[in-house]
């Protein structure tokens, strides 16, 4: 990180978290961050769901709620970003405070509640979007209002889809009240089942990903993998915040929301280690939770993941991490004789069972 970068955060950290993120997103803006085009080798390059990536490192959902900074992001080294989560309507979200830092442990809680200018704004901005090698996909949320809720994840992929490279259903947020009451078998057969009609009617039936969350047992995870595989889905991305507060030091740990960051990266990675024993290598799956180096971006990879995302690590490191987890990532390739990526998937599986 240079010494620019790391007194930016500096004085970032100074100020309430969520004014932090704003400002950031207006430095993105403004071109005040660095834009050096997502690393690439013939190493790092690989396919996911039929998008051609230029690396495996991603932005997750959460970052850019409303798309406001994509030409930016898309310039910041990433090989994939996703923004979102886009409901019908917009909303306010949950009252502030709602935006927490974990300084101690390298990580933060939200509680956001799926805050965001609505799909009609998010679509304009997907539709203007610059045209690059970095696939751009939208996190598709529900009003909290919303008489169903099934149906809004619908209702956006349709608004949205033309312009999107892929679209996640986001049914594992902790902050929108019941929410993750439709990972349950039947309401996501047929949430699902919805979604999937929507995606035969766009001019391209672009990717369709599941969001899960990170506190579900053995059972739920295998019903989730048969749904999955049964509905078409094109991925599965474990995984969402999680509710636990495990050996947290942070003033902040008590707060109500979903916690991100270095504490969730063993508690992902194990949930997708099961996810990859049950979907036994039919259907790609995105590892989040916890990565701050190249290292866990591997191990990410080696437990079963296709490719990976990152956020929190960056309120920590800064945008400059992603450059430089995609070169270290390349390194670590190389070291192991893998001349893709695909060679990597899954190898270490095991010992995260």
């Amino acid at each position: 990180m240079k010494l620019a970068e790391r007194l930016a955060l500096a004085a970032l950290h100074r100020l309430d978290p969520e004014r932090a993120h704003g400002l950031s997103l207006a430095a993105l803006r403004m071109g005040l961050a660095p834009a050096p085009g997502p690393y690439t080798t013939a190493r790092l390059a690989t396919s996911l769901a039929g998008m051609a990536l230029p690396n495996p490192v991603g932005l997750a959902a959460g970052f850019d709620k409303n798309a406001e900074s994509l030409p930016a992001l898309m310039a910041a080294g990433f090989g994939w970003l996703e923004v979102g989560a886009a409901t019908p309507l917009p909303q306010p979200g949950n009252p502030k405070p709602r935006l927490f830092r974990l300084t101690k442990d390298h990580a933060a809680i939200n509680r956001f509640g799926f805050n965001n200018q609505g799909m009609e704004a998010i679509a304009g901005r997907l539709a203007t979007r610059p045209p690059t090698g970095v696939p751009v996909g939208l996190n598709l949320g529900a009003n909290k209002t919303s008489a169903d809720r099934a149906q809004d994840f619908a209702r956006v992929l349709a608004r949205c889809g033309p312009f999107a490279d892929f679209a996640t259903v986001n049914v594992s947020s902790p902050n929108t009240e019941k929410l993750r009451d439709l990972q349950g078998p039947a309401a996501l057969t047929t949430l699902l089942a919805g979604v999937m009609e929507v995606r035969e009617q766009l001019p391209v039936q672009i990717p369709i990903f599941l969001k899960i969350a990170p506190d579900l047992s053995p059972d739920d995870l295998a019903q989730i993998a048969e749904i999955a595989l049964a509905s078409g889905l094109s991925g599965i991305i474990a995984t969402n915040t999680t509710l636990a507060r495990d050996g947290l030091q942070s003033r902040h740990k008590v707060e109500s929301g979903g916690l991100s960051g270095a504490p969730l990266f063993e508690k992902s990675t194990r949930i997708l280690a099961q996810l990859s024993q049950f979907t036994n290598g039919k259907i790609p799956l995105i590892g989040v939770g916890g990565i701050t180096t190249a290292e866990q971006a591997y191990a990410k990879i080696q437990a079963g993941a296709a490719a990976v995302q990152l956020y929190t690590a960056m309120v920590y490191h800064g945008l400059s991490l992603v450059s430089k987890i995609a070169r270290e990532l390349d390194a670590l390739l190389e070291r192991d004789g893998h001349t893709t990526i695909t060679a990597a998937i899954g190898t270490k599986r095991d010992l995260w069972l």
